[in-house]
């Protein structure tokens, strides 16, 4: 057979094929510009039953999830504001990678192989989520974006050595992956060049109703956790690990996030405005991801499974939205409009050896991976 009849039958062959769409999309385009004239860029990822997850450049930050409820309505339930300026002008961390150091740590110091370090105070006495120009503040740069069953993106920042007043250069990488199973998963990792402290999460504020649909304190929300960690005035741990039996924050069998968020007896929820604490889910990071939390929505029928090996796990019922944000669909955020779930060590672990260590050496790799499942219960009508 010559070459010109072989690639013939070669093209003919491949006619008789059938035609296999690729399951998933993943779109790059720009989302606007920062007050200082930094362009902000977007990524689009789409699975085969038409769940979109958009990943902004800034603070590499899940910008939007749309999902369908109970009766295949889509809605997008993440917080967030349509302009890119917006997020640095009035900064609520939606959606955002948070770092160097997720959550407080007491009076910003800890020590390091003996040497003090001092970080940035923004959160009364504390340092909070790495600073005045935390990972959530920078912008990313896209190193790859990857279409087929499973689309993904994966964000590169690189932090000097200093930064925020954080010893050692740390590169981290964030990718986001969603599959047609309806799964989100954000893979953090990290290098460093020299000894350092590192606690990254994610601060996604959810509405399984659909961002600007009003409160959420009567979503279910189920978290495996036998203790928590009180706090002081200042939000910081106490040190102790309290059972939560007995108390609001026994949320094992689980129960509405508003039924007792408005106990007046209890100090816990006076401070932190509502809940606003780390649960223990245990003393020590797991081999594996396993479930740390799952709430439900029952006006929607949406589910979202939360999975991390994280010990802990940061629960905040969104207590500081004041009614000062207009989000994406032209509505005004109200407290308690959304709860935020963050795997993690816990907070002021550097400060606290009982409660493990934060410390990164070069050789070592910082993971974090954070997989929500997503799903409906309950049968459309």
């Amino acid at each position: 057979m010559t070459l010109t009849l072989r690639a013939t039958a070669l093209w003919l062959a491949a006619l008789a094929l059938p035609t296999v769409a690729a399951a998933g999309d993943a779109t790059r385009a720009a989302f606007g510009k920062l007050p200082d004239g930094g362009a902000v860029e977007a990524v689009t990822l789409r699975n085969d039953h038409g769940v979109t997850a958009r990943v902004i450049t800034l603070g590499a930050s899940l910008q939007s999830l749309t999902l369908p409820d109970r009766h295949g309505k889509m809605a997008d339930v993440v917080l967030g504001y349509p302009a890119a300026s917006t997020y640095i002008t009035q900064p609520q961390y939606f959606g955002a990678t948070v770092g160097r150091f997720a959550n407080r740590i007491a009076k910003g110091q800890f020590t390091l192989d003996g040497k003090h370090y001092q970080l940035p105070i923004n959160d009364g006495p504390n340092s909070l989520h790495g600073g005045t120009k935390g990972f959530d503040k920078v912008l990313w740069t896209i190193t790859r974006v990857s279409k087929g069953p499973a689309p993904s993106v994966t964000l590169r920042h690189v932090s000097p050595d200093g930064d925020q007043g954080y010893p050692g250069t740390l590169t981290v990488d964030a990718t986001y992956t969603l599959d047609d199973n309806n799964q989100l998963t954000i893979d953090y990792r990290a290098t460093t060049d020299a000894p350092t402290i590192v606690n990254i999460s994610n601060h996604t504020y959810w509405n399984l109703g659909g961002e600007g649909s009003g409160s959420v304190l009567d979503d279910v929300l189920t978290i495996p956790a036998d203790h928590f960690t009180p706090v002081d005035a200042t939000l910081i741990p106490t040190g102790e690990f309290r059972a939560v039996a007995g108390t609001d924050y026994d949320f094992r069998q689980g129960k509405p996030i508003g039924r007792d968020i408005r106990d007046g007896k209890e100090p816990q929820l006076l401070q932190g405005h509502g809940y606003d604490m780390n649960w223990v889910i245990s003393r020590h990071k797991a081999a594996k991801a396993r479930l740390v939390a799952r709430v439900a929505d029952p006006h929607s029928g949406r589910v979202l499974s939360l999975y991390s090996a994280q010990p802990g796990l940061q629960f905040y019922s969104g207590n500081f939205l004041d009614g000062t944000s207009v989000g994406k669909s032209g509505r005004i955020y109200r407290q308690g409009d959304a709860f935020v779930l963050e795997p993690q060590i816990f907070p002021d672990t550097p400060n606290q050896p009982a409660f493990g260590s934060a410390r990164l050496d070069p050789g070592q790799t910082y993971d974090n991976r954070i997989v929500y499942r997503f799903s409906v219960e309950g049968a459309a009508h």
